[in-house]
């Protein structure tokens, strides 16, 4: 991959100082210039139309190394030594998928098929899964995560967060989270996701081990621990105990909260300044009220409902009541088999009350929030070189245009390969 010369548009672009955009413009350097994007999606509100989008029309910016050092209008950018034209079509930050399951074997295609014949999703489908995980070996596992790492950035995702949580003794999940590792720092211990078969007439001995031995051999190799308190999962007292020792353990907590019922899950998100509640389908004022006041992120998953024919998540109600709102794939084999960003984005306008730049900033700003990560997620001097060429002249095509491939190119770090 590289992000050189466009041989057709080679002569560079000059013109003074935008000094609104970046303190200083850069002078000429190895650098590249992305020039005639029609429309610029920076996510930040003080650049372009003054939208939280920060849309600047007819727009430029300036990648050197893994970075953006300018963004600004076309006629106002500076002399570099690479030059690419974006042909008039539309840039946006890279999806930021703050929620996924990579690390897994097998997938549960006769689960999905009985249960588009009638059969409600259970928990328990997870099982599946966590047999075929534990019989893989770790090529196989890496070779099926970098598998979707690959079509997930082919279609725009640049920063990914991924879980253990499919093989649920102390081995299989710390060698989950090594792999893990290897290709993200965003990866999060879940030990929790439901009781191991092995302890299924003891569930209070399983939460030992998880926040025991497991936790001792998962920690090291963790940022994040997260916890499914739901109803055939944890309840909110057991969900209490592990995130708490994880937090004694430096790990940072997010919550699979309040996906098929309603429940404790996301106060206690809340609470524990959690960096996420993710799911939240079945929420009560209180809820929302609980995440309007606190710093906890609402990470919404489309995909899951898609997937399981069951009730939305009320969008709208939670940007209304002034929540912090994110989007993710929730990609795994059970209940949401998908990487696609902007499927998610284009569910999430037409079935959760979205507009296309809320659902936009959401899987980039918001998926940044639900990492507290303030380098990802947007397209401002110093963020990480991270974007989506669309092959469309503006982002509302993401929704407009669902299930069309609109991702050209994508620069990750500053690395371009095409989508």
């Amino acid at each position: 991959m590289n992000s050189g010369n466009d041989p057709a548009n080679s002569a560079p672009a000059t013109a003074g100082p935008d000094t609104t955009n970046s303190a200083v413009a850069p002078a000429a350097t190895a650098a590249t210039l992305i020039t005639n994007i029609a429309g610029l999606v920076t996510n930040d509100p003080s650049l372009g139309d003054g939208s939280p989008l920060g849309l600047i029309q007819d727009a430029a910016l300036v990648i050197e190394g893994d970075r953006v050092v300018w963004t600004g209008e076309s006629s106002k950018a500076p002399a570099t030594d690479n030059r690419v034209d974006a042909g008039g079509r539309a840039v946006i930050p890279g999806f930021v998928d703050s929620h996924s399951h990579l690390v897994f074997a097998g997938d549960r295609t006769a689960e999905f098929n009985a249960r588009m014949s009638g059969r409600a999703y259970e928990a328990g489908g997870i099982r599946t899964t966590v047999a075929a995980t534990r019989a893989a070996t770790d090529a196989e596992l890496e070779a099926n995560l970098t598998r979707y790492l690959r079509e997930a950035l082919r279609q725009g995702t640049t920063t990914f967060e991924t879980k253990s949580g499919y093989g649920l003794t102390v081995e299989d999940e710390a060698r989950a989270l090594r792999i893990a590792a290897r290709h993200t720092e965003e990866v999060t211990y879940l030990g929790a996701h439901i009781v191991s078969p092995d302890y299924a007439d003891d569930p209070a001995a399983y939460v030992d081990l998880v926040t025991g031995p497991m936790l001792d051999a998962c920690a090291p190799h963790a940022r994040w621990i997260d916890v499914f308190c739901e109803k055939g999962a944890f309840d909110g007292d057991q969900a209490r105990a592990i995130l708490t020792a994880g937090k004694a353990r430096g790990l940072l907590p997010r919550v699979h909260a309040n996906q098929l019922s309603y429940g404790p899950g996301v106060r206690l998100a809340v609470e524990l300044d959690a960096a996420s509640a993710d799911h939240c389908t079945h929420l009560t004022d209180a809820d929302v009220d609980a995440l309007a006041s606190g710093s906890t992120v609402a990470t919404l998953l489309p995909g899951a409902e898609f997937s399981t024919r069951a009730r939305w998540p009320d969008a709208r109600r939670l940007l209304d009541a002034g929540v912090t709102v994110a989007l993710s794939t929730d990609c795994n084999p059970g209940s949401s088999f998908t990487s696609s960003m902007p499927f998610c984005v284009a569910l999430a306008v037409r079935d959760m009350g979205m507009t296309p730049d809320e659902a936009l900033w959401s899987a980039t700003a918001g998926g940044a929030a639900a990492l507290r990560r303030t380098d990802v997620g947007r397209l401002t001097p110093g963020a990480r070189a991270d974007l989506a060429l669309l092959d469309a002249p503006s982002h509302v095509h993401l929704a407009y245009r669902p299930g069309v491939p609109l991702v050209a190119r994508v620069w990750r770090g500053g690395v371009a390969s095409d989508g």
